[in-house]
């Protein structure tokens, strides 16, 4: 493998790190949201360490032969224990139950950790293996027994956090559904990678050569794993946020015709307060609702339930719905009103204002704001005269 097939996933993965960042400076106390961090910090960390280059200078910096092969190991056997505690923090429990499982977790793979700085050094590697350290000392005594320690316990994390991801996935729905799908995905690519490490070790026990299938398939292997398992923990979280986001965008959007409109009634005075560029959808559809609400309130005195009735009767002949109509009719009052207001026409002080009528366009901006942009109902209203828009015995129709 390439140097940048170790580095790209790395960085891929301190996205995702950077991605939850601010989540934990806001929930630091929270163990499911350090955890999180830390099985992204860690998995980034275990290719960015297991790179040819990084190896090459930190075996020199060092002064260490194959110093970073127990640095990754360590590193891996920590990544696999995180996403062991994180799959349990995740899944709850009573928290006596989720401690103690925890513990022993953490104090099985901190003992794996140990062991491996121990047998390195007790045993003998003089020569730097950058991509085949696990064949090449799969015979030397103490490094043997360091590798396939690593891999077992790689192993063993995997074989767990699948089977837990996939008796979990199959009791849950939504988002926490798919992510865990995604991670079953991962953790079988961990497996597959872990295993064809070990039968390469083993084939070297019996005089066989299989180093292909760990020094060129099985870093593949966990590479495409990487993806899985930042997708998989990311995606319960953050989905919902990008769903909630994307959903204000969309209502954000498809309010844009009703607050066009009735800021044209107050070119002077924006509908609403400015807020800073980089405002979240949700805070920006806010601002729009509220400024649509104001400007409601602005115009509401000019509402012509005639201009309604009439625009609602049209619509309802050319074949539309009732409820399509409604909305038509609705919208047309809407430009009628600016329009009043505009050319500065007083209110009628004998009109009563129609609350009913004000609090139905409040209860379904959305429908209203497509109104006003598509229907040519609406548009001949904008265009029309007041004096177009008579009201029935020659007087002037309540508002």
């Amino acid at each position: 493998m390439d140097s940048s097939d170790y580095y790209i996933p790395a960085v891929a993965m301190m996205v995702g790190l950077a991605v939850k960042l601010p989540g934990l400076v806001k929930d630091w106390r929270d163990p499911l949201v350090r955890t999180v961090c830390l099985v992204i910090a860690l998995g980034g960390a275990g290719f960015f360490f297991a790179a040819p280059p990084t190896i090459t200078a930190v075996n020199e910096a060092t002064g260490t032969a194959n110093f970073s092969s127990p640095l990754v190991y360590g590193i891996i056997s920590a990544f696999s224990a995180s996403c062991l505690l994180l799959i349990v923090h995740w899944r709850g429990g009573p928290p006596a139950y989720v401690r103690r499982v925890s513990r022993r977790w953490q104090a099985g793979y901190a003992l794996v950790i140990v062991l491996l700085v121990v047998l390195f050094a007790l045993g003998d590697a003089p020569a730097d293996r950058h991509t085949d350290f696990d064949t090449y000392y799969a015979t030397t005594p103490f490094i043997r027994e360091m590798i396939l320690l690593y891999l077992v316990a790689h192993m063993t994390a995997a074989l767990v956090t699948t089977v837990l991801c996939w008796r979990w996935a199959l009791q849950v729905g939504g988002w926490l559904r798919a992510g865990l799908w995604i991670l079953v995905v991962g953790w079988l690519l961990n497996l597959a990678f872990s295993g064809l490490k070990l039968a390469a070790v083993m084939a070297r026990w019996a005089g066989q050569d299989w180093g292909a299938l760990s020094t060129t398939l099985a870093p593949l292997l966990s590479a495409l794993s990487a993806p899985c398992a930042t997708v998989g923990f990311l995606l319960p979280l953050v989905g919902p946020w990008l769903v909630w986001n994307w959903r204000a965008a969309r209502t954000y959007r498809e309010l844009g015709p009703l607050w066009r409109e009735l800021g044209y009634a107050s070119p002077r005075t924006p509908l609403a307060g400015p807020i800073p560029w980089y405002s979240s959808p949700h805070v920006r559809l806010t601002q729009r609702e509220a400024g649509i609400q104001d400007g409601l309130s602005l115009v509401g005195p000019w509402f012509d339930g005639a201009v309604r009735t009439r625009a609602q009767t049209e619509a309802a002949a050319e074949g539309r719905s009732f409820d399509e109509a409604a909305r038509i009719g609705r919208a047309a009052m809407v430009a009628a009103a600016v329009r009043d207001v505009r050319l500065g026409l007083p209110v009628d002080p004998h009109a009563l204002l129609d609350h009913a009528e004000i609090s139905a366009v409040r209860t379904a901006p959305a429908s209203v704001s497509a109104a006003l942009r598509v229907s040519p109902i609406v548009a001949a209203v904008r265009r029309e005269s007041p004096a177009a828009t008579p009201a029935e015995d020659g007087e002037k129709s309540p508002r």
